[in-house]
């Protein structure tokens, strides 16, 4: 893609908060400073969606204007020149501050400046997608058709690979003919509102925007400066992205720290044969009390199956995985090869060698696998497999693994799949002992703590619910952040955001310990929008392979012991976006909340977030206020879904506190009897009774012999039917 000054401008703007990070690092001993880089005119919002900037530079006696166009360059370059007197006099010098010592003095004069402008223009580029989503036929298993979300109407969705510092401007378009609205969620990106991006980016509907009607598009516009590595998006409705809305987004790194000769991406998911509302239907019905999750048909590699990979004797591939299913975690087997891993979540990690990885739904990793040096006699395995401890059953039909041929020759022969038993799922690796390339100390105290039980209950309309501390998710009547961003000094008060979104309220930069307790015999992962996490503790799951009664179930779990932890607490911990929770057992993360904004946390089994395991973070709430504020396309599509554009979380704006109409969980099962229960018991027991009267009436009653009728009806019966009657 063609490289212009208007497409760059994002890393104009990284250029001079690098230079403000060295005004700011350093004490000023004399001399003119540019102090004040400003740069006007881009919105970073849907009503500047033909960018533009200004940059004044006062010291210099210069005034910017940038325009996407070449046309400016010899104007800016020409200008410069002719304040070039003006702007060598007008040297910047500096100290370093305590407790800092570089004794020596830093000079930065404006050649300097329009060195880092030009060399940002010379980098950075805009992406500009334009994407319909609309529903295609496919057969991604090849053994049933079904509609699937495909864009510009084809299947499956493209990946996405920018470099750090690069702008992103996807136009999503609702193409759907049968009323389905959508959103869309750029999985594990900050969206940091401290570098000019906008929460409004995000993408979980009724959270960060309202949904995209049919007909309405919605421009999702970012920067991603600052991360790099192996990520998703995926739509954030519903169940979406399940019936094929996700593709992989990739970050690429200059400056990666391991050498590969291939990248290969590979998207694992769960498959279902019918689509998502259908199956949601089913699942959240009083005829599943159990809750039990919908099992998947198949298991997809790279959205189909028989998939083969070619490899050459010597050269090393960087494989990036992401589970991107609504269900099931998978393990990825290798037979006699071995995998490095170096990334995990965006995350690049110190090498760590296994033969087995293990990703939930949402967590991503990349490996590098190094090929036989020599052409070897045969063909190897890569064997995908179900965690099945997390099916409550297994079909017969359903298989749990398929093997992918890892090709040195299609000569060759092929391998043959592995045997379940002989793997040691145990060896898969555990991110837990995983640590930062990037040495990160651990966060070793907390300014706030949020503890969180995780527990299935089934309420008074049969169905079982999902639930952090006795509240189960439920979608508010307007978007949280329009509640924020409308509701003044009212912000910070939890009372306009109702009862069912699980609101949590952090400070600015406050340290969070986020201590999860699973109260519940399934895995969980979850997974935090806008940030990622240390994960300080993580303890085992606990009788996973026992059957018990589910009244038994708080004696079974381990929840977390402040005052006796079960592990170290590690000196470098590992930092991801997406953790799992397992059986019975706890998990304990940190973050800086330095990143003010509104952000979804929740479980990324898709099927438990649909029962209600979800919250809301309401991040330093003024001062996302100072930074943002609703733009026009956010308000369009509000308008067009019907949805009011300023509110409490019932879509109320004269009383704030009214909360009148705002949906919520349904009542507790009652204890004891209801007045159906009652009246079933009565007209179960009626017919019971007369049952038993009926029976008893026919045992004592006459018996009339009618031998003869009943011989002579038979020998008609069988003459009407042309066979043979017996002689006496």
């Amino acid at each position: 893609m063609a490289t212009t000054f208007g497409s760059s401008i994002r890393y104009l703007e990284v250029a001079s908060m690098s230079i403000k990070l060295i005004i700011n690092r350093f004490s000023i001993e004399k001399g003119p400073v540019f102090s004040n880089i400003l740069f006007y005119g881009w919105q970073g919002q849907n009503r500047a969606l033909n960018p533009s900037t200004s940059a004044f530079l006062p010291h210099c006696g210069l005034y910017i204007h940038f325009a996407p166009s070449f046309a400016i360059y010899p104007l800016i370059y020409f200008y410069i020149r002719s304040q070039k007197v003006q702007c060598k006099k007008s040297k910047l010098r500096f100290k370093e501050k305590a407790p800092y010592r570089i004794g020596q003095e830093m000079k930065l004069s404006c050649s300097l400046v329009w060195f880092i402008l030009t060399a940002s223009v010379a980098v950075a580029k805009t992406h500009t997608l334009n994407y319909t989503a609309s529903w295609v036929k496919a057969n991604p298993d090849g053994l049933h058709e079904k509609k699937m979300i495909g864009f510009n109407g084809e299947w499956p969705l493209p990946d996405i690979h920018v470099e750090k510092g690069d702008r992103v401007q996807v136009y999503l378009t609702n193409g759907f003919d049968d009323g389905t609205a959508t959103s869309l969620h750029f999985h594990g990106l900050f969206q940091n509102t401290s570098l000019g991006n906008q929460i409004q980016m995000d993408g979980p509907s009724m959270v960060t925007q309202c949904p995209i009607v049919p007909g309405q598009t919605y421009l999702y516009n970012f920067t991603v400066p600052e991360q790099v590595g192996t990520f998703w998006y995926h739509a954030h409705m519903g169940a979406q992205y399940g019936d094929g809305m996700r593709g992989a987004f990739i970050i690429h790194d200059p400056e990666e720290p391991f050498q590969y000769d291939h990248e290969k991406i590979i998207i694992l998911a769960d498959h279902y044969h019918e689509n998502y509302e259908v199956v949601t239907e089913e699942f959240l019905s009083r005829y599943n009390p159990t809750g039990a999750e919908p099992i998947p048909q198949n298991i997809l590699f790279n959205n189909t199956m028989n998939v083969t990979l070619d490899f050459t004797p010597g050269e090393t591939y960087l494989f990036r995985f992401l589970n991107v299913g609504l269900f099931v975690s998978q393990y990825i087997i290798l037979e006699d090869h071995e995998m490095t891993v170096v990334e995990v979540d965006g995350i690049y990690v110190k090498p760590n060698v296994t033969d087995s990885i293990y990703l939930s739904a949402g967590q991503r990793m990349s490996v590098l696998i190094k090929a036989k040096d020599k052409m070897p006699t045969r063909n190897y395995a890569m064997m995908q497999l179900m965690d099945e401890t997390m099916l409550d059953a297994i079909p017969p039909e359903l298989q749990l693994n398929q093997t992918i041929q890892m090709t040195y020759g299609h000569a060759l022969p092929q391998a043959a799949s592995l045997n379940i038993e002989d793997c040691d799922l145990d060896r898969a690796t555990n991110d837990f002992y995983l640590e930062p390339l990037i040495e990160r100390d651990l966060l070793s105290h907390y300014d706030h703590q949020i503890v969180m039980d995780v527990r299935m209950i089934n309420l008074d309309d049969g169905v079982k619910y999902a639930f952090f501390n006795n509240i189960t998710y439920v979608t508010p009547k307007i978007p949280t952040l329009t509640t924020l961003l409308t509701s003044g000094r009212l912000a910070s008060d939890s009372r306009i955001y109702g009862d069912n979104i699980n609101a949590q309220f952090l400070k600015h930069n406050d340290i969070i310990e986020v201590v999860l307790n699973n109260y519940d015999s399934g895995r969980h992962p979850f997974h935090l929008h806008g940030h990622n996490f240390q994960i300080v503790q993580k303890s085992p799951g606990f009788h996973v392979d026992e059957n018990y009664d589910e009244s038994e179930q708080d004696k079974m779990t381990v929840p977390y012991n402040e005052s006796a932890p079960l592990q170290p607490f590690p000196e470098r911990p590992m930092v991801r976006d997406t953790v799992v929770l397992e059986p019975s057992g706890h998990v304990v993360l940190r973050f800086r909340a330095d990143n003010p904004g509104v952000w979804y946390f929740h479980c990324h089994v898709d099927w438990h977030l649909q029962q209600g395991l979800a919250s809301i973070f309401i991040e330093a709430p003024t001062v996302l206020q100072e930074r943002e504020t609703l733009n026009e396309n956010y308000l369009g599509l509000c308008q067009a879904a019907g949805i009011p554009v300023a509110g409490n979380a019932a879509g109320h704006s004269n009383d704030w506190f009214d909360l009148d109409g705002l949906p919520r969980q349904p009542k507790p099962l009652p204890k004891g009897f209801t007045t159906e229960g009652y009246v079933a018991f009565i007209v179960s027991f009626i017919i019971g009774v007369w049952g038993l009267y009926s029976i008893a009436q026919y045992g004592i009653g006459e018996v009339i012999p009618n031998d003869e009728k009943v011989y002579h009806t038979l020998r008609e019966i069988l003459a009407e039917n042309d066979i043979e009657v017996p002689r006496n």
